[in-house]
């Protein structure tokens, strides 16, 4: 590991041991977001209101000085509101372009579900692509660029689901929970008098992430590791329980997560342990169960038995 490089790994470390003082009992969640941090990639945090998704994004932001943008999704929230438009200028007689929200490097979508799927879709370019295209014309986005959009568990009143289109662009779709009951105390008592949330200062900046995102592109696979994602995924699409499996995009997210997951671990080269580790939080919500699209923990159980029959290789 270069010394640029090991001196930013150290930083991220710092993040991840301030995270945890903040969001008590969620060392794994925490875990994925820093990897999906390092893999560029998005995050979909689904679960009941008031268990620490909407901390976790903001305290990810101050600790890494990243710019910083929630929006709060509503039935009646317009794509204008999230991209931007132009404004007229009556002084100078023009029409002035105004960035919405998406343009920072982290932007919070809460509640994504309760906007209309024409606003959802607002964010499939700027997921897929990093820029926007607002009246006809391309916009780049600041890099780098990461949603983390918590949305209600379905059936929620005045929810809309997410089509598989728009869950095909987040990286990792997790599930929050309730903390443990030591923790839950814990938190308790650590927010008698004040926010943790508050006091966090940046211990890492927006440079260092973008040093570790580079090196994280080129951390080494061997072939066999790849013949492994690839057969995870034509065993999704063949398996019955599945209505649609997963797709080549779908391989590649699970390829770089896995190099994300090792360069977290301080590794320059990935393991199957990476791949098997993070297959369900990568491909549970690409691929579609004969019974339900979206039960999250059905597709979950069958990509974790996916997984336990497949045969891992050996020498990767």
């Amino acid at each position: 590991m270069p010394q640029d490089v090991a001196s930013a790994w150290q930083k991220l470390q710092q993040v991840s041991e301030q995270l945890r003082s903040v969001i008590r009992g969620k060392d794994d969640v925490i875990e994925y977001v820093l990897t999906a941090l390092l893999a560029e990639g998005s995050v979909l945090l689904e679960d009941v209101p008031g268990v620490g998704k909407t901390t976790l994004a903001k305290s990810v932001a101050l600790l890494i000085d990243l710019e910083y943008q929630r929006i709060q999704c509503t039935p009646d929230l317009l794509p204008g509101d999230i991209l931007g438009g132009s404004i007229y200028r009556p002084a100078v007689g023009e029409f002035e372009f105004r960035p919405g929200p998406v343009f920072c490097n982290l932007l919070v979508a809460d509640e994504i579900n309760r906007a209309s799927p024409r606003t959802q879709s607002a964010l499939l370019e700027a997921m897929a692509e990093t820029q926007v295209t607002i009246e006809g014309e391309r916009h780049d986005l600041k890099h780098p660029f990461m949603v983390i959009a918590t949305q209600n568990p379905a059936g929620f009143e005045g929810t809309f689901p997410l089509p598989e289109s728009q869950l095909d662009r987040f990286l990792f779709r997790l599930k929050m929970d309730y903390p443990d009951p030591t923790s839950e105390v814990d938190l308790l008592i650590q927010q008698t008098d004040h926010e943790p949330v508050r006091s966090l200062k940046a211990v890492m900046h927006v440079d260092d992430l973008e040093r570790l995102q580079r090196w994280v592109r080129g951390i080494r696979v061997d072939r066999k590791v790849a013949s492994y994602i690839v057969a995870l995924a034509t065993a999704t699409r063949h398996d019955g329980r599945l209505r649609v499996g997963c797709s080549p995009r779908g391989c590649k997210m699970l390829l770089r997560a896995s190099q994300a997951r090792a360069g977290l671990a301080g590794r320059d080269f990935v393991l199957p342990d990476d791949v098997q580790h993070l297959a369900t939080v990568t491909l549970g919500h690409r691929v579609s169960s004969r019974h339900s699209s979206h039960a999250m923990d059905e597709t979950g159980q069958i990509i974790s038995s996916i997984v336990a029959q497949t045969e891992i290789p050996l020498g990767g």
